[in-house]
């Protein structure tokens, strides 16, 4: 039986349905997916930038102390240890050991701090509760940046030449002009940052 409708008469066809049904859902499929995509990407770069915002911190951290370096050694166990202590291949210590005024004003009373890397690929801040310090003192630590493959320090010294350590000599001067951190992420990246000394 074939029923025809009337000429002129409102309504679609089943095929004229079915076609639209389908390039409905083949653009909401697309539309799906091209959005997927961009929460990922928007995932990613949130990741990104919160990790960079982490190095950034670090650094500024880093320039500060610093900044606030003063050539005062300290009395330990062993004798006198140096204003500035940078130690290349340190293991169970820190790469760089200093001496440092708690803020921008002469009265305040300085102490000593150090950056390190752990075994857990963390740079670590330490912080003496003083300057001259009996043999069992111990450092507060603090992991001030994670996910770090190598950290690396080198020092400018007066003939204008980088050191892989400091002191360079018992007669060399207390503090280095500057100081060159290297860092390579866990991710791959190598940020190279260089700090005035200013004593």
């Amino acid at each position: 039986m074939n029923i025809d409708r009337p000429r002129g008469a409102p309504g679609f066809t089943l095929v004229e349905l079915l076609v639209a049904l389908l390039v409905l859902s083949l653009l909401s499929l697309m539309a799906w997916r091209g959005l997927a995509v961009v929460m990922d990407s928007r995932d990613h770069i949130q990741a990104q930038s919160e990790r960079w915002r982490q190095v950034q911190s670090f650094f500024t951290r880093f320039e500060g102390d610093v900044r606030l370096a003063v050539p005062r050694g300290v009395r330990v166990a062993s004798g006198i240890a140096p204003a500035w202590r940078g130690r290349p291949n340190a293991v169970q210590a820190p790469l760089l050991e200093f001496t440092r005024f708690s803020g921008a004003g002469s009265s305040d009373a300085p102490y000593r701090i150090a950056y390190g890397i752990n075994a857990a690929r963390q740079i670590e801040l330490w912080i003496w509760p003083g300057l001259d310090m009996d043999a069992d003192a111990r450092p507060a630590r603090y992991v001030v940046l994670a996910d770090v493959r190598r950290f690396s320090l080198q020092y400018l010294g007066p003939a204008q030449t980088w050191r892989n350590g400091w002191p360079t000599g018992p007669a060399g001067p207390a503090l280095p002009l500057a100081v060159r951190v290297q860092i390579e992420l866990d991710s791959g990246e190598t940020v190279v940052r260089v700090f005035a000394v200013h004593a």
